[in-house]
């Protein structure tokens, strides 16, 4: 037992390797720079303007800004970053203010304030917005791990050492296994296994093979016999998404922390919209107005030392503050009777430690995505909750690690991932209905075993045109087309290689009539290639009318397209291939295509690689190899 638990030790460690490694590439990357470079890299907004502002659950005032640039303006703003809200006024009294993004929706965002005041200055211009260093994840990982590993009585030490394989889970009898006509058998074996396990259990969902369909029918089940259930995953896009599809089913649904998407379709299901909605919530912000405006008065004798003054501060502080203990005991209220009422509260992985859920206790929290989330904060929501359903795939895109010492002690292997090894049992969603099966077969025998089959609907679909193939590996080995690296970013690209893989998007956007073009998306590993992509294609009329994405494999993940393009980039003549060594992200890029999955890169710089030479291998038995200077001819 002391030696299983000293593993929290050794992960409390390599979280603080992480930790330091994060604060000083922000260090280096940000906050070092003035702010003109700054916001010329997006990573502040100036000058905002202040649309509007307003008060949130727990007294916090909130800012919605805007900024006057074109919308397609790149940022790194996203829902849940720690800000910094300040003022190049000169003589402003407390220039900055700290505060969280709630949402961030093209050229607008909305900031909630760690302060219950908005700032004196907030009318006179010269306003911006800054990314901070945010170390409230770690925070609560840290707490997280700490409580775990002193935790003596009740459910968590039991979880605990069943989850270190110390004890093996338990499952009740199964009398009537659970069966829906639209799942398969495994999907319906999975559920089966969820209602039946009274500890853990892990459903492995590999791509396209309906692990969220899966989940949601298991949360529907189990809604009806629990009072809340936790759904968690480690993004706010993820979580997001859950809670859309699982409204969709008709549950009650409730969004803790922010949201990372302003649509109808989320914000309603939000904390805030059910309390700014419910019929209590105007007289609750009347109460908060009056205790700000209460608060302002004292402040205007602030400077004014006389007995009389001095009573007056005292009185109108006094004022404020009952007037907000006031609203926090309504709006208290309030919120435990919007969650007691919804059958599913859903947060990411590090928004389950919100205040607003100290005194709950869940009998069940599904954790997915779990292979993208770092031990230690898959742990928070754990310390919550009964029983813990695992889902993911460990095939696909890991955690990020900053650290190299830390990624190479064993921190970027997931909880997930060490389940795969400690439990007796795993269910594996097994029929996948995206990829014709020439698309799943190389990723399906070297990630799956051969376990997977394609679904007799998708199996064989393929494009309606003369090459029609669903995979072909272009290949541009002396050709010539050398990868360059970015000055500044340091990141690759090829523009050779991309002009080869414009010439088959020509092929096939003439082989289609306008209103029967395939969807497409180009992806690439390197995000410079990207980057080079979007301008050329942008710059290139005849392809406008193309429904075209382009983007990183890793912002592409969990996106389907009928075609995808792979841009490898690596060309060189020792053979480095740098990013295409995590086969990880390989197998995310290999599964997005529905009908046809078209590779561009060099053979003799990967082929020296195990993988890749298998893949090619694969290529010129299963699929169409060609070489690049078809194109060229094609080009000429």
């Amino acid at each position: 037992m002391a030696k299983a638990l000293e593993e929290f030790d050794r992960l409390a460690e390599l979280l603080q390797l992480e930790k330091e490694e994060d604060l000083e590439q922000f260090k280096s990357r940000i906050q070092r720079l003035p702010l003109t470079e700054r916001r010329d890299n997006g990573y502040a907004w100036y000058p905002v303007q202040v649309m509007k502002t307003g008060y949130t659950y727990g007294d916090r005032a909130y800012v919605t800004i805007s900024r006057e640039t074109a919308e397609d303006t790149p940022h790194h703003f996203r829902a849940g970053m720690v800000v910094n809200f300040f003022t190049q006024q000169a003589g402003a009294n407390k220039p900055e203010r700290s505060g969280v993004v709630n949402y961030v929706n093209k050229n607008r965002m909305q900031i909630i304030l760690n302060s219950k005041d908005f700032p004196d200055w907030i009318g006179m211009g010269l306003i911006g917005v800054d990314l901070l260093f945010d170390d409230r994840t770690y925070k609560e990982m840290e707490k997280a791990l700490k409580t775990v590993q002193e935790a003596k009585k009740g459910r968590l030490p039991e979880l605990r050492n069943i989850l270190l394989g110390i004890e093996p889970p338990r499952f009740a009898p199964v009398n009537e296994p659970f069966t829906h006509p639209q799942l398969n058998d495994s999907q319906n074996r999975a559920i089966t296994q969820i209602l039946a396990a009274q500890d853990v259990t892990v459903v492995h969902g590999p791509p396209g093979t309906g692990k969220t369909t899966t989940l949601i029918q298991a949360v529907k089940r189990l809604s009806e016999q629990e009072h809340n259930i936790l759904v968690t995953a480690p993004s706010n896009t993820a979580v997001d998404l859950l809670v859309e599809r699982i409204a969709a089913e008709g549950l009650n649904v409730t969004r803790i922390g922010n949201i990372s998407r302003v649509d109808e379709a989320v914000i309603r299901h939000t904390l805030e919209m059910k309390l700014a909605d419910h019929p209590e919530a105007k007289n609750i912000k009347k109460v908060k107005v009056q205790a700000a405006e209460a608060r302002r008065n004292a402040q205007k004798y602030k400077r004014r030392f006389g007995p009389e003054e001095r009573a007056e501060r005292h009185q109108y502080y006094q004022e404020a503050r009952e007037l907000s203990a006031w609203a926090r005991q309504l709006e208290d209220r309030l919120i435990e009777q919007i969650l007691d009422g919804s059958q599913v509260i859903a947060a990411t992985l590090v928004g389950t430690s919100n205040d607003i859920l100290y005194s709950r206790n869940f009998r069940t929290v599904f954790i997915d995505e779990a292979a993208q989330a770092l031990e230690p904060a898959t742990w928070i929501p754990i310390a919550r909750a009964s029983r813990v359903i695992f889902m993911g795939d460990p095939f696909q895109l890991p955690p990020t690690v900053k650290s190299q010492e830390a990624a190479r002690k064993g921190f970027g292997v997931t909880l997930i991932e060490k389940l795969l090894d400690r439990l007796p049992k795993v269910n594996l969603l097994n029929v996948q209905y995206r990829m014709n099966e020439h698309i799943m077969a190389f990723s399906n025998k070297v990630f799956y075993n051969g376990q997977l089959q394609a679904a007799p609907e998708v199996k064989s679909h393929r494009i309606d045109a003369d090459a029609d193939h669903p995979l072909i590996f272009i290949d541009t080995a002396g050709c010539g087309f050398d990868e360059k690296t970015h000055p500044k970013y340091k990141s690759r690209y090829n523009p050779e290689e991309f002009l080869i893989l414009r010439e088959h998007l020509y092929q096939l956007r003439d082989a289609f009539h306008p209103e029967a073009l395939p969807s497409v998306a180009i992806i690439s590993p390197y995000r410079e290639q990207v980057v080079h992509m979007e301008q050329m294609i942008e710059e290139d009329p005849s392809l406008e009318n193309l429904a075209l994405t382009i983007n990183t494999i890793d912002g592409f993940q969990g996106q389907e397209r009928d075609v995808v393009y792979i841009s490898l980039v690596r060309s060189n003549a020792k053979g480095e291939i740098g990013f295409l060594k995590d086969y990880r992200r390989m197998n995310v890029a290999m599964t997005r295509a529905k009908k046809q999955l078209i590779i561009v890169g060099d053979s003799a710089t990967i082929g020296g690689d195990r993988f890749y030479a298998a893949f090619l291998t694969y290529c010129e038995q299963q699929g169409l190899y060609q070489t690049a200077w078809e194109y060229m001819r094609t080009a000429g």
